[in-house]
């Protein structure tokens, strides 16, 4: 088949959650099932465009373009008093649009896969190739959650985008023969929207060769958080762990570590590393060795969408992760077998404690960690439901 793949985000490298599933599906379009597929996306700076140019290996063509950041601010703002959401002018390019409209006129494409709703406004209009809209996770719910944890004015701000921007998920799912997401909870959300479309699901998968336990022990009394730090939930979630959940364990273990792993840590975050047992690493080449080290994961978030990736990474690897439950929910795993779960500080101490006085604990907790990522988040695996999905949304459209 010849395939159009647009993504918000050029999938290459593949260095970060929405990248990882974009590159994931590609490479398995044209690996696995033969596809000539043709890359449409954006960049944002030159080296980002040089770095993009990696894909060519795994793809038939690309298509892209460069959008100017006070550009796409000013598209954004131009959006505030009218009914489309600020985000979709943030990830609009007049350029692109030509480039897109003009290889479909001269291209018979056999399919249309679109990830991220951003850039389904490209092709919305398209009426002869059948098409799937990859939400991934329902962007909406994250502004709304935006919109509860912050103060006015931005919470008003948040909430007013995720209202506008829950009335286009609607309308987009309408105009697409088949829209999916990532876990069976975004799905139904997706269809609480009622639009009348295909809906289905297919998960994230993490590379169970690449993430495997490391032959030497983890490092006592050490825990790690992985994710790019310039990412407002993760900053919440650190200066909150750090405030309310640390300084429980450290009363019982004093010499507990806590190291934070992620690129373009914030201020606030990189303070947060002259407190006592707190490393802020800042961009690493490779987060394995950290996970590696680490004798606990957390991931206790309070906004989270979908399947958290540093999660299935450090399950992969053998790690025992403490995440909060909205982002254990997002996990194909089952609470206090293969992931544990909190919600108040004290929750989360008991339950990284109770991991780090253990070690036959969390021996048992690592196994059966690795052994769930291998059968129910593997990329294999979730590429297998999206066969099935392609192939009926295309099989409706001849």
């Amino acid at each position: 088949m010849r395939v159009l793949f647009l993504a918000h985000r050029f999938p290459y490298p593949p260095n970060r959650g929405d990248k990882i599933r974009a590159f994931n599906v590609i490479r398995h379009m044209t690996e696995a099932r033969g596809d000539q597929v043709t890359v449409a996306s954006l960049v944002r700076t030159r080296e980002e465009g040089a770095a993009a140019e990696g894909i060519r290996e795994h793809c038939a063509d690309v298509i892209i373009e460069r959008v100017h950041q006070p550009m796409a601010v000013l598209r954004m703002l131009r959006r505030l008093p009218t009914k489309e959401p600020s985000s979709m002018g943030f990830f609009y390019s007049p350029r692109l649009a030509d480039r897109i409209r003009q290889r479909i006129l001269s291209t018979h494409f056999d399919l249309i896969f679109v990830f991220c709703s951003s850039v389904a406004q490209y092709v919305r209009h398209v009426r002869d190739v059948p098409k799937i809209l990859d939400f991934a996770d329902m962007d909406s719910q994250k502004w709304l959650a935006y919109g509860q944890e912050s103060r006015f004015p931005l919470a008003a701000g948040y909430f007013i985008e995720g209202l506008k921007l829950q009335l286009e998920e609607a309308a987009l799912a309408r105009d697409f023969d088949c829209a999916t997401v990532t876990t069976p909870a975004e799905l139904r959300t997706l269809e609480g929207l009622n639009a009348g479309t295909y809906t289905d699901w297919f998960p994230n998968g993490v590379d169970t060769e690449y993430f495997s336990p490391p032959p030497e022990g983890p490092e006592p009394d050490s825990i790690c958080f992985v994710g790019r730090m310039d990412y407002f939930p993760n900053q919440q979630a650190m200066q909150w762990f750090a405030d309310a959940v640390l300084p429980l364990i450290q009363k019982e273990r004093p010499n507990t570590t806590l190291t934070i792993v992620g690129a373009e840590p914030s201020r606030a975050v990189k303070q947060l590393g002259t407190r006592r047992g707190i490393i802020v690493t800042g961009s690493v080449p490779d987060v394995r060795p950290y996970l590696g080290r680490a004798t606990v994961s957390v991931a206790p978030l309070s906004i989270a969408r979908g399947t958290q990736n540093k999660i299935l990474e450090a399950m992969a690897m053998g790690v025992p992760t403490v995440a909060s439950r909205i982002s254990a929910g997002g996990v194909d795993a089952t609470l206090g077998e293969h992931i544990l779960a909190a919600t108040k500080a004290e929750e989360y101490a008991e339950e990284i404690l109770s991991v780090l006085k253990d070690p036959e604990r969390r021996r048992a907790l690592s196994v059966a960690a690795r052994a769930r990522m291998c059968s129910h988040h593997s990329w294999p695996a979730a590429m297998g439901r999206l066969d099935a999905i392609i192939d009926r949304c295309v099989a409706s459209g001849e």
